[in-house]
């Protein structure tokens, strides 16, 4: 089964030249509207990753927290200027809400500065395989069954992020970097680690009723690229702990590329519809109701 299940570190961009193109970036559980979003990374590896398709698979913004209270810097809409002009200038975006941003659900089927909003996607690999691409919390049954349960759990991992915040903050300043505390805990957790299991085989279980050569998938923010009861099963991470996304190579493989280290600090990014680098950027004020009404 074709792809690479490793982790490639930016390095490898280094060695690669200023920018590199994909047939495909998936993206999801950025969290836009938290504390623990790492906006800057991202906005980094948007800046230095081109591609003919970017799919969000879901948890873009943050609805949930965004309810309780108001967090966006300036680099969160960085993000989503960039994104909104990746999609102008040609790349198909495709956006796939998730549990987090499940109000934008209510527009699947419309497009947004150019960016499609589906339930879900098919993806097409260059071998021919297809691949059923899904945020992924259909999957669990706290969230479909007992959502209130799922905030406490939230509420919890909000914690838990906050105390990963400032370890890292504390390893920055002896010269290290940065390393998930959160995600080493949470995966020294027998429960996690069968939950993460159970949640494998329940979706490759659902894409093979559908037909599908395999999954792609976010939500539980846990990168892997691997067979599962015969099938690929493929989670591309997320942008507050393990700052990872998917990638499909010109030639077909299927590649997770870690992302964190910020190549070059770079200024705001301009409004989307602007064909310059330079520029006032402005709010997305559209996006941002849709998602916390």
């Amino acid at each position: 089964m074709q792809g690479r299940s490793g982790h490639f570190p930016i390095d490898e961009q280094r060695s690669g030249g200023s920018q590199r193109r994909y047939r495909a970036i998936f993206l999801s559980d950025i969290h836009l509207g938290t504390p623990g979003c790492k906006a800057e990374h991202l906005l980094d590896f948007l800046r230095h990753n081109e591609s003919d398709l970017i799919y969000l698979v879901g948890d873009i913004i943050d609805g949930w927290a965004l309810r309780s209270r108001f967090h966006w810097p300036q680099a969160h809409n960085d993000v989503v200027q960039k994104i909104l002009r990746k999609a102008r200038k040609g790349t198909s975006v495709v956006y796939i809400p998730g549990n987090h941003d499940e109000i934008a659900r209510q527009f699947c089927g419309l497009k947004f500065g150019e960016v499609s909003i589906c339930a879900e996607a098919e993806h097409r690999l260059l071998d021919g395989r297809t691949l059923w691409v899904t945020h992924g919390d259909v999957a669990d049954g706290v969230i479909r069954h007992a959502k209130w349960l799922a905030h406490v759990g939230d509420a919890l991992y909000d914690w838990l992020l906050w105390l990963n915040r400032h370890f890292n903050n504390l390893r920055a300043r002896l010269g290290f970097g940065y390393w998930s505390l959160s995600q080493f805990l949470k995966y020294k957790v027998k429960n996690a680690v069968s939950f993460i299991s159970d949640f494998e085989h329940v979706l490759i279980r659902e894409a093979r009723k559908r037909g599908y050569d395999g999954v792609v998938c976010g939500h539980i923010h846990h990168a892997q690229i691997r067979e599962v009861d015969g099938a690929l099963y493929v989670n591309d991470g997320d942008w507050v702990e393990s700052l990872t996304a998917l990638v499909e190579t010109l030639d077909g493989r299927l590649e997770i590329v870690e992302w964190k280290e910020i190549l070059v600090p770079n200024p705001p990014s301009p409004h989307w519809s602007r064909d310059d680098e330079s520029g006032d950027e402005a709010v997305s004020v559209a996006l941002m109701e849709a998602t916390n009404p």
